[in-house]
């Protein structure tokens, strides 16, 4: 699993050639996982704790450029 961060309550990762739309990968320290769509910031599949899910977006708002460039980079391989 390619980290992309860790926080507090989560860590957040890409994985190449993964499916569309763009999206990135929260998983909790409770176990719980989810997929968050890049640009809407929702989550499209899975479920994690709030504090997890709030912290992502909250780093995700301040970072879409690098998850952007990111996504493209592992999808153009």
């Amino acid at each position: 699993m390619p980290v992309i961060v860790r926080l507090q309550y989560c860590v957040i990762s890409m994985f190449a050639n993964d499916h569309n739309p763009p999206h990135f990968h929260i998983y909790g320290v409770d176990g719980r996982d989810a997929q968050v769509r890049l640009g809407a910031l929702t989550v499209i599949n899975g479920e994690v704790d709030r504090r997890a899910l709030k912290e992502a977006v909250e780093w995700a708002k301040q970072n879409t450029d690098f998850l952007a460039e990111t996504w493209n980079d592992y999808q153009n391989g």
